[in-house]
């Protein structure tokens, strides 16, 4: 098989499928992240990925082109792992990448083949795309499916191995027959798979997220709530999540959702809704994101409150720069969004995160950067905790006080023991908690 896109999706699938024992070609039109990747080297960090490519490397099972005329020859199954995000200027995905795959590819199908799209799009995007796939393959037994991921960053190479479900959109049994070949270990394992149409397999990513990031925005709104009324949200999810309706998982209030998903899916999902006509039916999401936006301007304001009114001259040390922790992904994070809106209102702002220094420096070179979490408090007059990296969360209140400025901690994560820290001497304050 053939995985088209070597980023975050494209380079786990690919070694994942090689790892569950099949030939496997990835393609990339990035020369230099073909060429890193041929020698073995993730240019991104995800947990126990590496490993897994350098074996299959090694063992020859995964190799790297950028060749489309050498993946047709040399594929039965091409995967469409590309990225969607959002259109510079609007809120619909930008389609240009998947498009690309399809033209380069489907002139050299000259044989039987199934181009399997994995990438979140708009609904009708397959039906789009197996039109013009027909249309440019010089054979007639090449036909499209759709699959969507749930990866989750920091957990991808489990959720490619060992899914809690496998959606597949096809248009034949043929194509149904295929992807339960390839999906053949996860299945005999007891994985549910639900096969769909393209509709409706287009829509399960955009759906589930949209109701995870209303799940995160409702626990949000409720903080909001509670700083008004002195109650406490964390004690407030843990009574409703106890409710098997509602769950605990998700009701996690503090800084909010980010990353290359939840926020471009959901606003694409908004447009795409617009252009069919049914755009009342998610409205609701528009608040959904305004509530979120709201989390990073409550945490700049609450450290202008803690710091006396202003933060004007202060120093201020930021633990966490990734949108969430066990990645080094920024886009769209929060933690880096709020750094940047202290910087420009005149802090001198240190970073430190143990994964997305890199990344974060890249995106916003302004900012400090400091190799330890010491070393971004030293001096400090307030510490944000903004992204809950284990490091963090288990940090005892000790290991900072010889180095801070002033013993002032914002946990914007809801993840640290308040109590721990008061009788260690510091001001505590965080999201909806008194």
């Amino acid at each position: 098989m053939t995985v088209f896109g070597t980023g975050y999706l494209g380079a786990t699938h690919a070694a994942c499928m090689a790892e569950l024992g099949f030939e496997v070609l990835g393609v990339d039109v990035d020369e230099a992240k073909v060429a890193s990747l041929r020698e073995g080297r993730v240019p991104f960090y995800e947990p126990d990925l590496e490993p897994l490519l350098q074996k299959h490397v090694a063992s020859g099972a995964l190799r790297f082109t950028t060749s489309a005329e050498e993946a047709a020859a040399f594929g039965d199954v091409h995967f469409v792992c590309v990225g969607t995000p959002q259109r510079k200027g609007e809120h619909a995905a930008d389609l240009r990448f998947v498009d690309s795959v399809i033209e380069s590819l489907a002139p050299h199908l000259d044989r039987e083949a199934l181009v399997v799209g994995k990438s979140t799009v708009p609904v009708g995007t397959a039906q789009r795309l197996a039109a013009r796939l027909a249309e440019l393959a010089p054979s007639d037994q090449v036909e499209l499916a759709w699959n969507p991921e749930f990866l989750r960053e920091g957990f991808a190479v489990e959720d490619t191995l060992r899914p809690d479900r496998l959606v597949v959109g096809v248009a034949s049994e043929r194509a149904e027959k295929v992807l339960r070949e390839v999906y053949a270990t996860a299945i005999a394992a007891g994985t549910p798979f639900l096969v769909t149409d393209f509709p409706t397999a287009e829509l399960v990513k955009v759906a589930a997220n949209s109701f995870l990031a209303t799940k995160i925005s409702f626990i949000n709104a409720m903080a909001e709530i509670c700083e008004a009324t002195g109650a406490d949200v964390t004690m407030l999810a843990d009574a409703i999540g106890h409710d098997a309706r509602i769950g605990r998982r998700f009701l996690n209030a503090g800084l909010g959702f980010g990353g290359g998903c939840l926020p471009k899916d959901i606003r694409a999902f908004m447009a795409r809704a617009g252009e069919l006509g049914v755009d009342q039916a998610v409205t609701f999401l528009r608040e959904v994101d305004a509530i979120n936006m709201r989390r990073r301007g409550r945490v700049v304001d609450l450290a202008r409150e803690v710091l006396g009114g202003s933060v004007l001259g202060t120093r201020i040390g930021v633990l966490g720069a990734a949108f969430k922790p066990n990645s080094d992904d920024v886009r769209d994070s929060p933690a880096l969004n709020v750094a940047g809106q202290l910087q420009l209102q005149g802090a001198a702002v240190t970073v430190y995160d143990p994964k997305a220094n890199g990344t974060a420096r890249a995106v916003f070179p302004t900012l400090g950067y400091a190799e330890s979490a010491v070393e971004a408090a030293t001096g400090a007059d307030v510490v944000l905790l903004l992204t809950e990296w284990a490091e963090f969360t288990q940090m005892d209140p000790s290991a900072l006080e010889g180095v801070v400025a002033q013993r002032r901690i914002i946990d914007a994560r809801n993840a640290l023991d308040p109590a721990r820290w008061r009788d260690a001497g510091w001001t505590y304050r965080s999201l909806g908690r008194p």
